[in-house]
Parts: structure tokens; C-alpha cells; sequence
């Protein structure tokens, strides 16, 4: 007879969250960097961190955060 309370999500779910989110923030650091300016040319926009390694990261976050969402939490049987 415990009133315990049935959430949709589970203490792992919300740490697989946390750490995609980590991930997606991480990727869009990599992203960042000095920008270009109609009187100077910075050749570092196009460099490989910032067009395909970032990106990159930020997708393998974003698809950790759905699984997050998605994962069912196992339940406990009471016998």
C-alpha cells in the first residue's frame, strides 16, 4: 500500500537527457569562432571543427535525447 507515484520518466532517463544535452551544448562550441567582416577575411569559418565535426556532435546529442525520451523505464514487479 505505498502511494508511490508512477512518472513517465526514470532517474536514467533524465541523466541520459542531461548528458545529450551536455553534447549538443558542446557542439555548438565548437561551432563558434571569429567571424568574418566585410573589411577582413577570416579563413577559419570554413574550417573542418566548425562544418563537419560540430554539426556532428550536435546530431549525436540530439539523437541521445530522443532515445532518452523515448526509453521506457523498466518497472519494478511486486510479488
Amino acid at each position: 500500500m505505498t502511494d508511490k507515484r508512477q512518472f513517465a520518466f526514470d532517474k536514467v532517463n533524465f541523466i541520459l537527457l542531461g548528458i545529450g544535452m551536455a553534447v549538443v551544448i558542446i557542439g555548438f562550441l565548437l561551432m563558434t569562432g571569429p567571424s568574418s567582416s566585410e573589411s577582413a577575411f577570416q579563413p577559419d569559418i570554413f574550417s573542418v571543427r566548425r562544418i563537419k565535426v560540430a554539426p556532428v556532435v550536435c546530431l549525436i546529442g540530439f539523437l541521445s535525447m530522443i532515445y532518452a525520451v523515448l526509453r521506457k523505464p523498466k518497472t519494478a514487479t511486486e510479488e
